[in-house]
């Protein structure tokens, strides 16, 4: 099932503002509406956010003036690196409209390439954590660390998933409970303050992050929540990999603190609070690169030092 897909004069996107209760579509003609899908989180996550913004992109092109279009799309989501990476590729090329298709079908392959890498890490039966939601829903398709899951399964690893719910917006227990749900594979969900106890506990084999960027250094800027599981993982001498497609890493962030850090309206997270409450609503944080076990990538699984590492994947793939 495609989060997104071109019809022709449009591009149609699973709502994910309306999981799990309802799967509805939405249909954006034009690059405003592409921006203000992105911007409201109908369509997120960083791979499924670079190609919403590719054919985005490709809609601008259309219009008498492209300008506010693209302007719009590039500042709807400032964290996410493959946003500003799509638009960039769409707009140097001869044909806008077959660079966005390659990015599409570019990003199912990495997924599943990645899916098969980090299969290749994990014991039978893994009891594995993850945060936020990396499955077919935050990207064209497949998934990213949900990917590895997947990939898992039809190996026949039998993987089972603690799901951590990630507020405030609840992308795990909203979007990766109905993914899991229906490829068929054992979860339970948690707290998010819940993680420790379950570590603790030695429920957990190996832990599973996305990254909307990571810097050259190999700090990842992941969701909100990210950085604290990979103190927590370290505590406990968990694995905790970061599964990310090329696209994500930004060599021009030298580290963590050159991320843009989005921060997002207050309301939501002061949904149980009294009325004049005051709000910090960061929606990423930084992982540094000594909490990460590996970065796996659709060119190999990256090992530290990671700074080095990522050295050699920028020269090869030059």
């Amino acid at each position: 099932m495609p989060t997104l897909e071109w019809t022709g004069s449009a591009l149609r996107l699973i709502d994910q503002t309306k999981l799990p209760d309802e799967e509805s579509y939405v249909v954006c003609a034009t690059s405003a509406m592409v921006a203000k899908a992105i911007r409201s989180m109908i369509v997120r996550g960083a791979p499924a956010i670079g190609a919403a913004a590719a054919y985005g992109a490709v809609l601008a092109l259309r219009e008498s003036d492209p300008k506010p279009g693209l302007a719009a799309i590039r500042s709807s989501r400032p964290t996410a690196r493959d946003l500003a990476w799509a638009l960039d590729r769409v707009l140097a090329a001869p044909d806008p409209l077959q660079e966005a298709d390659r990015i599409a079908r570019e990003s199912v392959d990495a997924c599943r390439r990645m899916g098969q890498l980090g299969a290749g890490l994990l014991p039978n039966q893994p009891r594995i954590l993850t945060i936020c939601n990396t499955g077919a829903l935050a990207t064209v398709d497949y998934g990213t660390a949900l990917g590895v899951v997947r990939a898992a399964q039809e190996r026949g690893l039998e993987p089972s998933v603690l799901v951590m719910e990630t507020r405030p917006r609840a992308q795990g227990a909203r979007l990766t409970t109905w993914e899991l749900r229906g490829l068929g594979i054992p979860h339970r969900l948690i707290a998010d303050g819940a993680a420790g106890r379950a570590l603790q506990e030695g429920m957990v084999d190996v832990a599973l992050a996305g990254a909307d960027r990571i810097a050259a250094n190999g700090d990842v800027a992941n969701k909100v929540g990210t950085y604290p599981l990979a103190l927590l993982c370290r505590e406990h001498g968990v694995p905790f990999y970061v599964v990310a497609p090329l696209s994500t890493i930004d060599f021009h962030a030298p580290d963590g603190a050159a991320i843009p850090i989005e921060e997002r309206d207050e309301r939501e997270v002061t949904t149980f609070a009294p009325a004049g409450t005051r709000a910090f609503n960061p929606a990423f944080d930084i992982t540094p690169a000594a909490l990460v076990t590996s970065v796996i990538t659709q060119l190999g699984v990256l090992r530290p030092p990671l700074r080095e590492a990522l050295s050699s994947l920028r020269v090869t793939t030059r």
